[in-house]
């Protein structure tokens, strides 16, 4: 089956495809360039593994949480194809595809994205199983839901997504170094991811006229209020 999938959350932007010449990927650091770089990125994509975009059979996006403008983007992109070709949208949770692959990490995992003001974006996950609802959350509120959540109290904490750096530095104030590990690819898309949980599964085949999850309004709506 020829599935492309996007992940356009965060500034990493990324492209996975897997087709019957195996699967082929391409990141940019794109900042929030993603409008000008996400088809041309596809196109190189389908280019260099040999399909025809006319070819693909589904196609993947992020649901976010993430950037409000990326996961317009993505979605809008991912739209247009689904309609275009007639095929399933297919959309996962944004953190769920960043815990993905620790999902034998035998503590808990905290996927990260820098949701500005302070606040991140994240879920806490232990061994596939999310522990806790998708959150906006500062770094003092997220150390009581990790005190909470922790079986025991030196239980290692992964910290990954493109926010994991900054978050790392939030909660030294108050977990002992040696209890927090980053992920040395944290800064990295996660079309891959997406594309692995995806594949073979019609669980996550989205109604075509569904949109991004946010979990805070936007500056300009904010604004008009």
């Amino acid at each position: 089956m020829n599935i492309l999938a996007l992940d356009s959350a965060d500034q990493i932007l990324s492209a996975a495809l897997a087709c019957e010449t195996g699967v082929w990927y391409t990141e940019i650091d794109a900042g929030t360039r993603h409008s000008e770089l996400l088809m041309g990125s596809v196109d190189e994509l389908c280019k260099n593994a040999g399909i025809k975009p006319g070819k693909l059979e589904l196609i993947a996006c992020m649901k976010g949480p993430g950037s409000f403008t990326g996961l317009r983007i993505g979605f809008s992109a991912a739209k247009g194809m689904a309609v275009a070709l007639k095929i399933p949208l297919a959309t996962v949770p944004t953190l769920d595809c960043l815990a993905y692959p620790f999902s034998v990490w035998p503590g808990i995992v905290l996927p990260a994205i820098d949701a500005k003001k302070g606040c991140f974006f994240t879920a806490l996950y232990r061994k596939e199983q999310r522990l806790t609802d998708y959150m906006d959350i500062s770094p003092e509120n997220l150390a009581k839901e990790l005190q909470k959540a922790r079986l025991f109290p030196d239980e290692q904490i992964v910290l990954t997504g493109c926010g994991a750096d900054l978050l790392c530095s939030r909660l030294a104030e108050y977990f002992p170094l040696e209890h927090i590990r980053v992920d040395p690819k944290s800064k990295r898309g996660g079309a891959r991811e997406l594309l692995e949980i995806i594949k073979g599964t019609i669980l996550y085949v989205d109604d075509i006229n569904s949109g991004p999850v946010y979990l805070r309004k936007s500056d300009a709506e904010l604004k008009t209020q």
